[in-house]
């Protein structure tokens, strides 16, 4: 499987939760929705502080991110290895809490037919040890198929003047990420009178 699917967004947000402003994260950088900074390419501040966005718009930017930024660097990382949907949910996973796909000798060893080293060597990016738990479960999908999401997502508001995140709620979200998979926008040179989500991505 060489593309994204519902299941796959859904298991990197049960990791990551949804806050629907702009927040500063724990060293201070100010962050959004699914975990998403400036350096994703898509501004974050000012542009979302104090202007809580609706799931939709939360959600949308993620999967345009996950799609066109994440996924090809995981894609290159399996190399001529056809992933499962287990296994690209998990390196997806992997990628966006860490940005080193390219580098993690874990994939390495994986393509090389070193499942046994791989494994291991995926929880030598569990550093600091409060990332123990999500390599865990990264690992439990990618090496033995067991998914952690349920279709709900911790959404978070903002306490200020600190502009950290509080008061998640869990929020059924299933039906919102299968419904913007089904409103894909039209490639050009078609032209769809009704807008998808990603025509309202930057407005």
């Amino acid at each position: 499987m060489r593309e994204l699917t519902p299941r796959i967004a859904l298991e990197l947000i049960a990791h990551e939760g949804i806050v629907t402003e702009a927040y500063k994260d724990s060293v201070g950088v100010w962050t959004w929705s699914v975990g998403i900074t400036d350096a994703s390419g898509h501004k974050v501040f000012p542009r979302y502080k104090d202007k809580p966005q609706p799931l939709e718009h939360c959600i949308g930017v993620y999967l345009w991110l996950l799609r066109e930024k994440y996924l090809p660097p995981v894609l290159a990382a399996f190399g001529p290895h056809d992933p499962t949907e287990a296994e690209l949910g998990a390196a997806l996973s992997f990628h966006w809490n860490t940005g080193a796909i390219a580098r993690a000798s874990w994939i390495g060893r994986f393509v090389k037919g070193d499942v046994d080293g791989a494994r291991k060597a995926m929880l030598d990016w569990a550093r600091p040890a409060s990332l123990l738990p999500r390599r865990r479960k990264e690992q439990a999908l990618f090496f033995d198929g067991r998914w952690s999401e349920d279709g709900t997502a911790l959404v978070y508001g903002v306490a200020k003047p600190s502009y950290r995140p509080s008061g998640g709620k869990r929020v059924q979200v299933r039906a919102l990420v299968e419904g913007l998979f089904a409103d894909q926008p039209v490639p050009a040179p078609a032209v769809a009178e009704k807008k998808t989500w990603f025509d309202r991505l930057f407005e």
